[in-house]
């Protein structure tokens, strides 16, 4: 059996970290998290997930600071982000197209919707290869 894919989940709310982690273990993920900005950048250094859902709004580094710090990376650069937010600005999906992100989520989001979006995400693979 192929190796569990994992996942690193960024956001400052500890309930929706919760859920998420249940949600995706269920679904056969493995699931590292962080609270913050600087924290998410440290982890997906350290952990090397396949995949990144990132809160916009947070402490330490909103989630758009922490996916252009990740895109200069080589090495973790090329991780895709999905934007799970509760931010009501309009420009953020724009935003968050602009850094690369997959797919962008407005809280409260639906689970299948979320699940459906990382199963594409993981499946597709980064352009310009």
């Amino acid at each position: 059996m192929a190796p569990k894919k994992k996942i690193l989940i960024v956001d400052d709310e500890r309930d929706i970290v919760k859920a998420l982690t249940i949600r995706l273990q269920s679904s056969g993920y493995n699931t590292v998290v962080a609270f913050d900005g600087a924290q998410g950048v440290f982890m997906a250094h350290k952990e090397r997930p396949h995949l990144i859902i990132l809160d916009i709004r947070m402490p330490a580094g909103d989630g758009f600071s922490v996916a252009e710090k990740l895109k200069e990376s080589k090495r973790i650069g090329r991780i895709p982000i999905i934007f799970v937010t509760g931010s009501p600005e309009r420009s953020a999906e724009e935003r968050a197209r602009e850094l690369g992100a997959r797919y962008f989520i407005k809280k409260p989001y639906d689970p299948g919707e979320l699940l459906d979006a990382v199963r594409r995400a993981l499946e597709t693979k980064p352009s310009g290869g």
